[in-house]
């Protein structure tokens, strides 16, 4: 299979904000929204999720 290339995205346009009533945080990028404990773990889901679409988070 071929090897995919994936496109920069800055990691500025992630937006991670506390969950209102729940322990955690959330990410949102690009229509995904992801969630951990930490805004760390939040971003590093988020950056698997752009993986998926063919864009690479730095």
């Amino acid at each position: 299979m071929a090897k995919k290339i994936l496109k920069k995205l800055s990691a500025g346009k992630v937006e991670t904000f506390k969950i209102r009533n729940r322990r955690g945080y959330a990410a949102l990028c690009m229509g995904n929204l992801t969630e951990g404990n930490t805004p760390a773990i939040a971003m590093a889901r988020m950056a698997k999720a752009v993986k998926r679409m063919g864009y690479l988070l730095s």
